[in-house]
């Protein structure tokens, strides 16, 4: 593949996984994850062996925030709730 279009569809999937995150949406986790096996062939293609270790790197980061996106988030507690709980 022309190094040219790697370059371009790297930035393309990178930058639209980060635009979904920042309107916190999960699904830009997802992106970013799957961006990673781009990385991943794009280091063995091109034997870059810094974007292979930098695709497993942030790959682990990805699949950290896409899990805490999709954890429930707990219950919030309100001054009044702990108050009522004090008083008893």
């Amino acid at each position: 593949m022309n190094p040219q279009l790697w370059s371009w569809l790297l930035m393309a999937v990178g930058v639209t996984g980060l635009y979904l995150a920042g309107k916190r949406s999960w699904t830009g986790w997802a992106v970013g994850l799957a961006a990673q096996l781009l990385w991943l062939a794009y280091s063995l293609t091109t034997e870059q062996w810094g974007f292979l270790v930098s695709c497993f790197a942030y790959g682990a980061v990805y699949i950290r925030n896409l899990r805490a996106w999709l954890r429930p988030a707990p219950p919030v507690v309100t001054n009044r709730e702990v108050t009522a709980r004090v008083d008893h």
